[in-house]
């Protein structure tokens, strides 16, 4: 029987009195649910769903409290004596998060409601409705996360005005970010498939506590696909294969997965393989976000062509192919072993935002590609449950190994030199997490990690014309390394339902090594290696508050900080045009510190609304800035007089805003639901105050949404602020050829906004189909700070099957 699920579930049910056997559904596909434990509360008597998801209750009595639980979570309290006729009940999200439960926040389960931060969950039948083509696009579907793209395989997203290195992002609880994760727009979150996620959690705020370095400004959190066991002496097999088609890249797009599940094994195997031509943008909009010509290279060499569409992104396409393996092995109800294997292959995909730039009225590269990025992860969790030891009830172990691959290729038009160069990371992690009840009011959770990246990089120069390869400066030094240890604890006080306090430190040291010896051939630095040592302890403490049923306080207060890692030590790129970035030796961890105010106003579930505010302080901020070596302020890099620029502890930002969320609940079945976004900060440079760069413009989005039987639908808006020329900061200015032109000739951002349908069908237990039009009336937009313009008008369908 196919199984699907939801992690936020709440328990809506009448049954009645003369009931028998109950049928748990889910709220979404209307569907069986197996495995929903059923009992009373000495747990003396108790009954699981079977296969068509149905359980006998005559063991209970007429008004016997009775508790329903499915995946660890406590969904709601009934008695027989209040079951309806129909005698069904459904597991049901809830926009208040009564019952939802989230992992991120201590990497053990809590109730959503205890967490004085602000966490946005999505689910899996939330992500199967969004149909989203990469898991960038799967954040930006909350309206909470911004995406930022250079081109189409990319997607970096922004958080409360963070970007990049200053979020963290986790997968399966491993951290993903490694020693050369950069300032600069980061596209590492496309490697993991949106078809393997059960669900997501994102953490709004600094999480350095329970993750450590990088978590300034939010943790991503990614949960995939969980094996299934069998609960019977039957094989339990589950499949799923989709097709999908997106008509503005031309996206064909087909997965599978399917589920083995024994008693006390269970496998789970999953692929997808996409293909996405050239990006067309929207016919209304800016004219400079046109593409009117690219280069075309032949045997007679390099030469402007006109684009037949200006639309159409010329060159954009790319390929990508995800595969996953995961095998839990349960010997014991109270221990079980888990093993992951994921690997994301893409194929050369040009930075779109370097072939749009030009030098001296002409296009500057004939190429720019991003080489095959590939990401491999294994990872092994041991879990294991006591009742008796005194120093856990529940400990988790967890090993891992990733290793990353990338690689750039550029060449300038009409030039024989092809500038290569490729990186590499090895990184092994472990982690050992303990949670222990310390009394009926008081909950520990506490554990130890130890993180080792190892750097691999080299540069070369192909000159095409005679095919003869020399040896270049690479753009990380070769074999450095970055490693963290650290031991962290947290406490959680409940004394009752209505208030919850939670604190925690952490204690990090961060050691990072290179060797400068090589790339010294060309740089002449004024060091020959470096060794990077650094201490940080960081907390937070924070209440949530409920004196009533109508209102939810939230208060919390965090400090966390960020180590500098190889790309902020040693990094030689050219970071815009006419500039190079040069390793720098001398740098310190940057702190923030922050605070942020939250309340949640339920009125009888007809009217919901989630207001917060918060600020942030960022100091020692490690940023971009000019630099010399040995009195030079300009060297040649890549045959180019450029001028030098390092990352340095030289300023600092203030960061604060606004969020409000809202849903109206017209029915059972018909909501509307919105968020808004208002993000505002500046940061030093030198003796003035500009904007500091990742902060996003005001963004937001409107659902009004309803579920008809098999028919579920959504017609949404999604919206965006505008930035003016003088709100956009130097290092933005400067990129003037992705932004439109004001009345004044300078570059600014503009507002946009776009509607949107999707619907989704379900033709028969076994078959679903989804289609949506997107930017329906054609919009040419770019979201902020992206080098390649969003698709215009959109239509997408997929087909689901399912075993």
């Amino acid at each position: 029987m196919n199984f699907k699920f939801t992690f936020l579930f709440f328990l809506l049910v009448s049954l009645s009195c003369y009931a028998q056997n109950i049928k748990v559904l889910n709220s979404d596909t209307n569907e069986p649910v197996l495995g929903v434990a059923i009992y009373n509360i000495d747990k003396s008597k108790s009954v699981i769903t079977n296969f068509r998801g149905e359980a006998d209750i005559n063991i209970f009595s007429e008004n016997e409290a009775i508790y329903f639980k499915h995946l660890s979570h406590l969904l709601k309290m009934l008695t027989k004596k209040d079951i309806d006729k129909t005698n069904r009940i459904y597991l049901v999200s809830n926009t208040q998060g009564l019952g939802e439960i989230v992992i991120s926040a201590s990497k053990f389960e809590q109730s959503k409601r205890d967490i004085p931060q602000k966490i946005n969950t999505e689910t899996l039948s939330d992500i199967q409705f969004a149909n989203p083509q990469t898991s960038a696009d799967l954040l930006g579907n909350t309206g909470q996360v911004y995406i930022q793209k250079s081109q189409l395989g990319g997607g970096s997203p922004m958080i409360r005005g963070f970007s990049t290195n200053r979020l963290l992002i986790t997968v399966d609880g491993v951290r993903m970010n490694n020693a050369i994760f950069r300032g600069g727009n980061l596209q590492n979150i496309i490697s993991i498939d949106p078809f393997s996620i059960e669900h997501t959690e994102v953490t709004l705020g600094a999480g350095s506590v329970i993750y450590g370095s990088d978590a300034i400004g939010g943790v991503m959190g990614f949960y995939s696909q969980k094996p299934k066991l069998s609960l019977s002496d039957s094989l339990l097999f589950q499949s799923n294969a989709v097709v999908r088609y997106s008509s503005a890249n031309d996206e064909k797009t087909g997965h599978f997965d399917f589920n083995l599940g024994y008693k006390k094994w269970a496998f789970v195997t999953s692929a997808t393989y996409s293909d996405f031509d050239d990006l067309r943008m929207g016919s209304h909009g800016p004219n400079e976000y046109l593409r009117p010509e690219f280069v075309s290279t032949t045997i007679e060499g390099d030469q402007v062509v006109t684009n037949s569409n200006p639309l159409v992104q010329r060159f954009s396409g790319y390929n990508q192919l995800n595969l996953m393996q995961k095998v839990s092995y349960q010997p014991y109800e109270n221990l079980s072993f888990d093993l992951g294997l994921f690997y994301s292959t893409t194929s050369h995909f040009p930075r779109y935002d370097r072939l749009i730039r030009y030098r001296s009225g002409t296009l500057r590269s004939a190429e720019w590609n991003y080489g095959p990025q590939n990401w491999l992860m294994s990872n092994l969790q041991i879990t294991k449950l006591s009742s008796s030891s005194n120093l856990y009830d529940k400990i988790k172990a967890t090993l891992a190994y990733q290793n990353f691959q990338e690689s750039r290729m550029d060449r300038d038009f009409q030039s024989s030199i092809r500038n290569i160069r490729e990186e590499a990371v090895d990184a092994y992690s472990f982690n050992l997490d303990f949670e222990k009840r310390l009394s009926l009011k008081t909950e520990m959770f506490y554990g130890v990690e130890y993180v080792f990246n190892k750097v691999w990089s080299e540069g070369e120069e192909e000159n095409i014309s005679t095919n003869t390869i020399s040896s270049s400066v690479s753009r990380y030094p070769n074999g450095a390394s970055w490693q963290s240890a650290a031991a962290y604890s947290s406490i959680k006080y409940k004394p009752n339902p209505k208030f919850v306090l939670q604190s925690g430190l952490r204690f990090n040291h961060v050691i990072s090594e290179a060797d400068f010896t090589e790339n010294n051939a060309y740089l002449n630095l004024p060091f020959d290696s470096s060794k990077n040592e650094s201490s940080a302890l960081t907390g937070t403490a924070g209440i949530s508050w409920s004196p009533s049923n109508i209102l939810q306080w939230r208060l919390n207060a965090s400090s966390a900080f960020r180590a500098p890692n190889i790309d902020d030590v040693g990094k030689v790129f050219d970071s815009e045009p006419g500039s190079v970035v040069v390793p720098n030796n001398n740098l310190k961890p940057e702190y923030a510190y922050g605070g942020e105010l939250g309340l949640k106003l339920n009125f009888n579930n007809k009217l919901l609304l989630d207001l917060s505010t918060y600020y942030t302080y960022l100091d020692n901020a490690l940023v971009r800035r000019d630099f010399s070596l040995k009195g030079e302020t300009e060297i040649v890099y890549d045959d180019e007089w450029s001028n030098v620029q390092a990352i340095q502890n030289a300023s600092k930002a203030w960061i604060n805003g606004f969020e409000v969320g809202l849903k109206m609940n017209f029915s059972n079945n018909v909501h509307l639901a919105s968020q808004y976004n208002i993000i505002g900060g500046t940061e030093t440079a030198g003796n003035i105050e500009v904007p500091v760069r990742h902060v996003a413009p005001a963004f937001g989005n409107t659902h009004l949404a309803g579920r008809f039987g098999r028919l579920k639908m959504d017609l949404f808006a999604n919206y965006n602020g505008n930035l003016t020329y003088n709100e956009l900061t130097p290092s933005e200015t400067e990129k003037d050829y992705i932004y439109a032109l004001d009345g004044n000739g300078n570059p600014y951002s503009p507002s946009w906004y776009t509607l949107n349908f999707r619907a989704q069908y379900q033709v028969a237990s076994s078959t679903t189909v989804m289609a949506s039009l997107e930017n329906i009336t054609d919009q040419r937009y770019k979201t902020y700070s992206s080098g390649i313009a969003a698709p215009g008008r959109n239509f997408i369908l997929a087909v689901k099957y399912s075993l």
